[in-house]
């Protein structure tokens, strides 16, 4: 007879930009369960882009309850608690752990003109020499753009000083969460990688860096206490426990943004094994065993989730976000009050009915401006080489593979930071639910594309992993076997005709149109 199955679970929760998850992971790795919340996001004059911290608390209750109400899992078997989600943001609490303001999401750049006193110059808009001390220590430097936490910290302190004076802590949302479950205001070089604060050179001591602290204008007294990525943060508080309806004592590991859990969601836990992430924003990520940084195309290695270990670091601001704009702003708009939105399935279905290539039409994804591999934020996105036979079903396929254009661009800029080939790449995210955008990936990328089971939910098996880890209830080593391929997608050779002049157009449109879009958007 098969032995039962080990009755442990971990609670993992991935607070995300647009929503938050809530799974039970079995120690196999298979989720057993999980929940689904959607978060909204208020869009302010100037660049503002916050959400309400106290609702995401409400959230959290709501769907972890859910979970537990269920009773898919049994309550008295959890013996963890994993937390990953949206970094460079910045969440602003009091002191007694309550949120004095909105949070900043890490698409609010109303920071920019401050951030522009402390980095800002005329390269890639950066001032060589003041940018030169935080890339030899940290491997990155404060965007003078102002969309990250050393952005919002100015910004509040100037613009918004009775927010600051309430304000007794900056935190990223994955140590708020933690901070509400322990009571605990702690943070890791991982979590805290985006304000750029810790030395994360190899062998490097613990800990933020007063003259970077000074250099960034940021109050040492307003960081959150530094502690090892993979530590334990402390018990759940008993009174939250009982909120949630969980026992008493289970320990909470300190949180890891996506970039983290996603790597190991993916299986990918060995250098150059790369993935592709397309869920609100998308990303090109592998580990590799050394710190390095390209400011011009916005890419660096940052702490990893292992001693010794970092992780390529990029980011589109919008990925799949594309295709749900083009939902509810086009094919939706105008839709009778009441009526269900348009199943993104219904859309893929349309966009495989045209020919790829999309009759030459092109869409570039850049709705919220752009990081990787150009950091501009005057970028806007486009259809391009419509005429009067485009068609719906031609535009839909048009952003779905401008998506992929934009992916095979950063990706073209990876692998010249990694210097090697990263012939295979894992895909995550809820764009990877569609066999037809993985296809698309795989064919406009020339590269072999392999889906993991439940990719819509690789985040959480992935922060839930790193707590097994870290808790001592699973081994490194095991990690890969916990994650099953479901797919894979090999690129189609015949296609290469018909892609790579498209592409090549593609990467042509920056140059051509960001002066364009800076006069407009200025």
């Amino acid at each position: 007879m098969d032995a039962a199955p080990d009755p442990r679970w971990v609670l993992a929760l991935d607070l995300g930009t647009s929503g938050l998850k809530a799974g039970a992971v079995g120690l196999d790795g298979v989720i057993r369960d999980q929940a689904y919340t959607p978060i909204s996001t208020e869009e302010l004059p100037g660049g503002g882009s916050v959400q309400d911290a106290a609702g995401w608390w409400t959230t959290v209750v709501s769907v972890v309850r859910e979970l537990v109400d269920r009773r898919v899992v049994p309550v008295d078997q959890l013996v963890g608690v994993g937390l990953t989600g949206q970094w460079a943001s910045t969440v602003p609490v009091d002191a007694a752990g309550e949120p004095s303001g909105p949070v900043l999401l890490w698409s609010d750049h109303r920071g920019a003109p401050h951030a522009a006193d402390v980095v800002g110059g005329p390269v890639a808009g950066y001032a060589p020499m003041a940018v030169l001390r935080w890339i030899r220590a940290t491997g990155g430097a404060p965007s003078p753009n102002g969309a990250d936490p050393t952005g919002h910290a100015l910004y509040l302190k100037r613009a918004e000083p009775d927010t600051y004076r309430r304000t007794a802590t900056l935190l990223e949302p994955v140590d708020y969460l933690g901070l509400r479950l322990t009571g605990r205001r702690a943070a890791t070089p991982a979590s805290m990688v985006a304000s750029w604060l810790t030395d994360n050179r190899p062998g490097a001591p613990l800990g933020y860096l007063p003259e970077l602290v000074r250099a960034a204008g940021r109050d040492a007294d307003r960081l959150p206490e530094l502690v090892p990525t993979g530590s334990t943060l402390g018990a759940v508080r008993p009174d939250v426990a009982a909120e949630l309806g969980i026992p008493d004592g289970v320990p909470v590991v300190a949180g890891v943004p996506d970039l983290h859990s996603a790597y190991l969601g993916a299986g990918t836990v060995d250098d150059h094994l790369g993935h592709l992430t397309i869920s609100t924003s998308a990303w090109i990520s592998c580990s590799v065993p050394f710190k390095k940084t390209d400011v011009v195309r916005q890419i660096a290695s940052v702490p990893g989730v292992f001693p010794g270990s970092y992780l390529v670091a990029d980011n589109h601001d919008t990925g799949g976000a594309c295709l749900q704009w083009f939902r509810d702003r086009i094919e939706d708009h105008g839709a009778p009050d009441g009526r269900a939105a348009t199943e993104f399935t219904a859309l893929t279905d349309v966009a495989a009915t045209v020919p790829a290539g999309s009759g030459g039409v092109l869409f570039t994804p850049w709705l919220k401006g752009e990081r990787s591999p150009v950091d501009d934020r005057h970028l806007r996105a486009a259809f391009l080489n419509v005429s009067i036979d485009t068609d719906r079903a031609a535009l839909t396929r048009a952003v779905m593979e401008g998506v992929a254009y934009n992916a095979r661009w950063l990706h073209e800029a990876v692998e010249r930071f990694v210097k090697r080939p990263l012939p295979t790449l894992r895909i995550l995210g809820g764009g990877a639910r569609s066999d037809l955008w993985c296809q698309i990936h795989a064919d406009v990328m020339d590269r072999r594309i392999e889906r993991p089971a439940d990719p819509m939910h690789a985040n959480l098996r992935g922060a839930a992993l790193f707590a097994m880890v870290s808790l001592g209830l699973v081994e490194r080593r095991q990690v890969p076997g916990l994650v099953p391929i479901e797919a894979a997608f090999d690129p189609d050779p015949a296609l290469r005709g018909t892609y790579d002049p498209l592409y090549d157009e593609f990467t042509k449109v920056y140059g051509r149109l960001n002066k364009l879009y800076r006069r407009l958007n200025a």
